[in-house]
């Protein structure tokens, strides 16, 4: 898809229609790989690589956590939120008695970009602050060599038989 530009570092990512029917949508924006996500009537956007160890998260589930709605790594289940680029974890606080398991936030973990509408059209701005957020180091150059040795390596792995197949 051509990507035009307007000012203000607005990108041209595609017709609002095309976005809702393809529910996500990769564009690669200034070099950086984005994830267009259309969920539940809104449109998000972010790094498209996760910040744990760059799988993508094209194909991750959507699920609300603790009243968040969060995208699901398909390599790692890591959650983060869709709206913020939060990293949630679940745990329990040893000094509770009895400790319960709870949501907890690790912060700003993933780079989220602003989404606008105009005329039916749907834009992107890349969001640059704060200056680091763990996912920038998957859109770099250590980040995309890192990314392409460990698909490599999955590939080299070899297939697991189901155990179904067995009781055939």
């Amino acid at each position: 898809m051509e990507e035009k530009e307007q000012s203000g570092g607005l990108h041209f990512v595609g017709k609002k229609d095309e976005l809702i029917k393809a529910k996500r949508s990769f564009r690669t924006l200034e070099g950086r790989d984005v994830l267009i996500i259309y969920h539940q009537g809104v449109f998000y956007a972010m790094d498209c690589y996760c910040y744990h160890a760059g799988g993508t998260l094209e194909n991750g589930d959507i699920e609300d956590i603790n009243g968040k709605l969060c995208i699901i790594c398909p390599k790692h289940k890591y959650k983060i939120t869709l709206a913020e680029g939060e990293g949630l974890y679940r745990g329990r606080n040893p000094q509770e008695k009895p400790p319960v398991f709870r949501w907890y936030s690790k912060g700003l973990k993933q780079r989220v970009h602003t989404v606008t509408e105009e005329n039916g059209e749907i834009f992107v701005k890349l969001v640059m602050t704060p200056n680091w957020v763990d996912s920038d180091y998957y859109q770099g150059e250590k980040g995309k060599v890192e990314r392409a040795r460990a698909e490599e390596s999955e590939g080299d792995m070899p297939v697991m038989k189901d155990d179904e197949d067995d009781d055939e």
